[in-house]
């Protein structure tokens, strides 16, 4: 662990740290910086590389410096782009392959579980009706429960299948949101059940209302 309390007169020190390493307390004079995040009243890191501990005054600003190529994990709210790999009526298994704009070097695991794929009438949610194996979904983590697996959710109107291919054209096509709650192969015409995410484009005016 980081201890941020510096001694009279000295401006910096470093420390290296790992992804999800316990950096110190937060406190009043405690300033969390590029490379950190807060998680029950602590400070960790998010990425791998070198703790650097800034003192102005009474406060402490600590950052954490990349060396090499960024570590990112998830924390806590991040949105995060998944590729549905296990399917069943309880659960789907994820690999996580992006963090908001950042793609991983490594996917990290992830569980989408039934109670939590929409925000009401959470008990007549069927699984194979809101995705498929193969899918690339949006959806927001949520806190950590088990070691090494991230639970996600996608109980908003912006998450959800993003990408899901066609499997009954000729060849793998991506299909087109018709709805709120199913795609269409643009090929076949053939229209499949999906929990679809409400992309709004970054061009999008205003007063853009999402409507596909």
């Amino acid at each position: 662990m980081v201890k941020p309390a510096l001694s009279a007169g000295v401006e910096e020190k470093t420390h290296i740290c790992v992804p999800g390493q316990r950096l110190c307390a937060v406190t009043e004079y405690t300033v969390g910086g590029e490379g950190t995040y807060e998680k029950l009243g602590y400070l960790h890191a998010s990425l791998s590389g070198v703790v650097r501990i800034r003192k102005r005054r009474k406060n402490n600003y600590i950052s954490v410096a990349s060396f090499g190529s960024k570590t990112v994990v998830p924390v806590v709210g991040d949105v995060v782009t998944a590729r549905i790999t296990v399917l069943n009526q309880r659960f789907a298994k994820c690999s996580i392959i992006c963090i908001g704009k950042t793609c991983l070097n490594r996917p990290y695991r992830g569980i989408l579980r039934k109670e939590d794929v929409r925000a009401t009438e959470k008990d007549r949610v069927e699984m194979y009706k809101c995705f498929r194996p193969g899918d690339v979904i949006l959806a927001r983590v949520l806190p950590l429960v088990e070691l090494n697996t991230y639970h996600l959710t996608t109980a908003e109107n912006e998450l959800g299948v993003a990408v899901a291919m066609s499997t009954r054209s000729p060849e793998p096509t991506p299909m087109v949101p018709v709805g709120w709650t199913e795609m269409q192969c643009p090929v076949t015409l053939v229209k499949e059940p999906r929990k679809v995410a409400k992309i709004v484009p970054e061009t999008a005016p205003p007063n853009y209302d999402g409507k596909l």
